[in-house]
C-alpha cells in the first residue's frame, strides 16, 4: 500500500467515527409498554476505500455502511402489546381489522397497490371462513395476514380456554385458506389483558394496538379522517383502520399525504423491525449504502 493509499484509509478510519450510529435496544415504556430496538449504522472502511480508491480522496457520499444490531431485541423482553414502533424510524404501518366491509375491500386492494404499499390486514376467523376468496386475494396481493380472534369477543372478559380456542381457530382457518402464519395478534376494538397477551405469545404471536385511530366507524367525511390522521401521524404510528366507506374514500389522499412527510408506509413485521430504512429527503446526513445485517 502507497503511502497515498495509507493516508486515504488513515483519513476514512479517523473519519467513519463522525458517521456513525448506536444501535437502539428494545425497550420497556411507562406508556408505550414496550419500544422496539433499533440497528445502529457502522462504517465498512475496506468496502468505502473500494469505492473512494480511483480518485484518491475522501468522499463522505461514498461511504458504505452496515447495520449493527442492537443488544436487546424484542423478543428478549416479556409479551407485552406494542402500539408503534421506534421513533426513529420514518415508517408507518396501516393495521386493517376485518370481520365486515366486502363491499370496500377490493377499492382499497387497488388504491394499496396503485401506490405499491403493503399494509397488515388482521382477519376474523369466522370472516375468513365464510370468505375465503377475499381472504386468499389480500394474501395473494402480498399484504401481511394477522389474527384478528374467531367470533369477535371482548377479550378481555373471555376465560383463558376460550382466548385460546378464539386465536388457535383463527390461526388454523387463515393458515388452511392462505397458507400463511400468522405473526401477529390484534384483539377486537383493543381489549385485553396480560393474559391475553401471555396466551397469543404461546401461539408464536405479538399482540398489535396502535397509536393512531382512524375512528372510521363514525363514517367521518374523507377530509375530517385525513385531517385527523395526518394530525396525529409520526415515525412509528401503527395506524388503525377497517373497509369502511370513508377510509376506501380517503386511503389515496392518505397515503399520498403521509409518503409527503417522508415516510415509509410498510407491514407491522417490516415496522416493527430493526432494520433502519433511509429517509429520502433527510438522507440521514449522507447517502447511505446498507448491508444487511451479518
Amino acid at each position: 500500500m502507497t503511502g497515498n493509499e495509507n493516508s486515504l484509509m488513515s483519513e476514512i478510519e479517523m473519519k467513519a467515527k463522525e458517521y456513525e450510529v448506536e444501535p437502539s435496544d428494545a425497550r420497556k415504556d411507562p406508556v408505550w409498554k414496550v419500544i422496539p430496538g433499533y440497528n445502529g449504522l457502522k462504517v465498512d472502511v475496506k468496502k468505502s476505500y473500494s469505492k473512494m480508491e480511483k480518485e484518491g480522496k475522501f468522499d463522505p457520499e461514498k461511504l458504505v455502511f452496515e447495520q449493527v444490531p442492537p443488544e436487546i431485541h424484542l423478543s428478549d423482553l416479556p409479551p407485552m402489546a406494542i402500539y408503534k414502533g421506534h421513533p426513529e424510524k420514518p415508517m408507518v404501518s396501516f393495521i386493517i381489522n376485518v370481520a365486515w366491509g366486502n363491499e370496500y375491500l377490493s377499492g382499497m386492494l387497488a388504491t394499496l397497490k396503485r401506490h405499491n404499499v403493503t399494509a397488515s390486514f388482521f382477519l376474523e376467523g369466522r370472516w375468513v371462513k365464510n370468505n375465503p376468496g377475499m381472504a386468499k386475494m389480500i394474501a395473494d396481493a402480498g399484504h401481511e395476514i394477522g389474527n384478528h380472534s374467531f367470533t369477535h369477543p371482548n377479550m378481555k372478559q373471555l376465560p383463558a380456554p376460550k382466548i385460546n380456542e378464539e386465536i388457535r381457530r383463527t390461526n388454523e382457518v387463515i393458515e388452511a385458506v392462505t397458507g400463511v402464519k400468522s405473526k401477529w395478534f390484534s384483539p377486537p376494538s383493543g381489549y385485553y389483558r396480560d393474559e391475553v397477551v401471555e396466551i397469543a405469545a404461546a401461539h408464536k404471536l405479538g399482540t398489535v394496538m396502535w397509536s393512531v385511530d382512524t375512528i372510521d366507524w363514525q363514517k367521518p367525511s374523507p377530509e375530517r379522517m385525513i385531517s385527523r390522521v395526518m394530525g396525529k401521524v409520526h415515525n412509528g404510528a401503527m395506524i388503525l383502520m377497517h373497509p369502511t366507506e370513508s377510509t376506501a374514500a380517503s386511503l389515496d389522499q392518505l397515503i399520498t399525504q403521509i409518503k409527503g412527510k417522508d415516510l415509509q408506509i410498510g407491514t407491522v413485521s417490516n415496522m416493527l423491525s430493526e432494520n433502519r430504512v433511509v429517509s429520502a429527503k433527510k438522507n440521514e446526513r449522507i447517502a447511505l449504502y446498507l448491508e444487511k445485517v451479518r
